[in-house]
């Protein structure tokens, strides 16, 4: 039964959080998005990972929708409108998620 236990865990396969990489961006918009995701995104999809949201690295959709995603909130995610959310740190914020997820 234990043999059947470790064989299942090794079966799972956990993707890679963002702040374990060895990322470093060198682009101002892509390092201002960062700066925008550790201090909104980071606390609930911590390393880009599941927590209280869903993971960011393995997500599918594009861009386009985690933008209106970000700025509308579904379902437990929160909208975060203009006044907390520039649209330069919006498209910052875009910048670093495409830039990391195609590192």
């Amino acid at each position: 039964m234990l043999g059947i236990v470790l064989l299942a865990a090794c079966a799972v396969r956990k993707s890679e959080p963002i702040t374990q990489r060895q990322f470093n961006p060198t682009d101002n918009q892509v390092i201002n998005g960062e700066r925008v995701f550790m201090m909104y995104c980071q606390k609930c999809h911590p390393g880009g990972e599941a927590g209280q949201g869903p993971s960011l690295v393995s997500s599918p959709l594009p861009q386009f929708l985690k933008r209106f995603q970000v700025r509308h909130g579904l379902g437990a995610m929160p909208a975060f409108k203009q006044n907390q959310l520039t649209t330069t740190e919006l498209d910052n914020l875009s910048k670093y998620m495409k830039a990391w997820k195609s590192y």
